[in-house]
């Protein structure tokens, strides 16, 4: 009777049930590496672009493809004001700005860059009206029904 091999448990591997798998250790640390990176840099403003004159940008999320070559930076313009004009002069910028990171980080490979707006500022503050409506504040102040007698009575 032959064994088959034990298959090595990575993220790549398929795991029980089908469930999909989040980011590798190794994602999340080259992603943090490269978000406080690109902060400094940033930092720095020598980018050239009208876009980005006089704007200051702050870096939410970095995620890193599995093999590290791609980074999905995610972005937020201090107000929020003109996001998109200035995630389009981030990513007119993005060669620039890899080649500035490739000096900083210590990776085998520089990711290339893609920058996107970072909505959950967005979210949240809707959120946050939400909350501050009368009729939302009044059912999550009051006691839920139905379980209060249930309490009482044991």
């Amino acid at each position: 009777m032959r064994h088959q091999k034990p298959q090595r448990g990575g993220r790549g591997a398929p795991g029980a049930g089908g469930a999909p798998q989040g980011p590798s250790q190794r994602q999340l640390r080259a992603g943090e590496l490269v978000r406080h990176a690109l902060a400094e840099i940033l930092l720095e403003k020598d980018i050239q672009d009208p876009a980005m004159a006089g704007v200051s940008v702050t870096v939410t999320e970095v995620r890193m493809s599995p093999d590290l070559k791609h980074a999905l930076c995610f972005v937020e313009p201090l107000g929020g004001a003109n996001a998109e004009v200035v995630v389009g002069g981030l990513n007119r910028a993005a060669k620039f700005l890899r080649g500035r990171l490739g000096r900083v980080v210590d990776l085998k490979f520089t990711p290339e860059l893609r920058f996107r707006h970072d909505e959950s500022f967005d979210a949240a503050a809707y959120m946050n009206r939400l909350f501050a409506k009368p009729e939302v504040a009044r059912d999550l102040s009051a006691p839920p029904t139905g379980l209060a007698a249930t309490e009482d009575d044991a």
